[in-house]
């Protein structure tokens, strides 16, 4: 009779480990519902915020709950320009997640194409890499963002070109810590002894071991990218005034705290945060589940 106990799939194990913290769940559950209603935005959204032929001044700075002359009732309010802010928030949050994955992504491939370089080539190759590495993670990464889009201006395609120049360390720095561990061993030697290619062996045999530390680190970045891209377009250097964008919302409503109107960067701001933080109690319990040495 056999008596071998099943051995357990890496994928089951990390959810079951994932799924035992309920911080976590309540993270990605939040992080999901946010996510649908982003992509859904132009079909559940009352109105649409940016759309000139359906806005009224006369509807500008109604409190929550109001009616605007129409009949639609604004559950959070409406803006200085009578823009839902129920809308405008679903809205803002399709562009701020759309903005953090499409430069987390593109980040996150240069980073580790960088980093596996300089852990497979090493020597001066390596040493030129992790300079410019040490020399860009010197400086915090609002200031490199502030100075590209002071060159390069507004817009989504712009913003995007600097939250990558500002990510892209962080990946090769962690992917090149990795790689280094992983290429004395065995297997890298024997794919080495079979003359396979230095692609195949990086991205088909040392890759796919470096991936649990990425993404922990990718996870993180997400959240990193959303408040970096929304604290630009708070400062004016981020979104044009056409694109709807949290930290658009919230700079719109700051001048009107002191008149009472709250509202207008309250809701917006509780998005914002809610947002952020689901994605980080993700991104902790990846870390704790990905790392043995964090594992109680």
């Amino acid at each position: 009779m056999n008596t071998t106990a099943p051995v357990e799939s890496p994928f089951r194990r990390v959810a079951s480990d994932f799924a035992a913290s309920w911080l976590a769940l309540a993270g990605l559950a939040v992080f999901v519902l946010i996510l649908i209603v982003a992509l859904g935005a132009p079909l559940i959204s009352p109105q649409n915020p940016y759309d000139l032929a359906e806005l009224d001044i006369l509807n500008s700075k109604l409190a929550p709950g109001g009616r605007s002359i129409d009949g639609l009732t604004f559950w959070l309010g409406s803006d200085d320009q009578g823009r839902d802010l129920l809308s405008a928030i679903f809205h803002g949050l399709r562009i701020s997640l759309g903005v953090g994955a499409v430069s987390t992504l593109a980040a996150l491939a240069i980073g580790l194409t960088i980093g596996l370089a300089a852990a497979w080539f090493g020597g001066r190759i390596d040493a030129v890499i992790m300079r410019l590495v040490d020399i860009q993670l010197s400086f915090p990464a609002i200031l490199i963002a502030l100075i590209l889009l002071a060159v390069l201006g507004q817009g989504v395609d712009k913003i995007v070109i600097a939250l990558i120049t500002v990510q892209w360390a962080y990946y090769a720095r962690t992917v090149r810590g990795a790689a280094l561990v992983e290429r004395n061993k065995e297997y890298v030697e024997a794919a080495a002894c079979l003359a396979l290619s230095a692609p195949r062996i990086l991205f088909r045999h040392l890759l796919p071991n470096c991936l649990p530390p990425l993404i922990v680190v990718a996870t993180v970045q997400v959240a990193h990218a959303i408040a970096l891209e929304a604290t630009l377009s708070f400062l004016g250097l981020g979104m044009p005034i056409t694109s709807p964008s949290l930290g658009l919302l919230i700079a719109n409503g700051f001048t009107h705290l002191l008149s009472g109107k709250y509202w207008i960067s309250f809701f917006p701001g509780i998005a914002l945060l809610v947002t952020i933080v689901s994605i980080n109690l993700v991104g902790d319990q990846l870390r704790d589940v990905l790392n043995p040495r964090l594992q109680k």
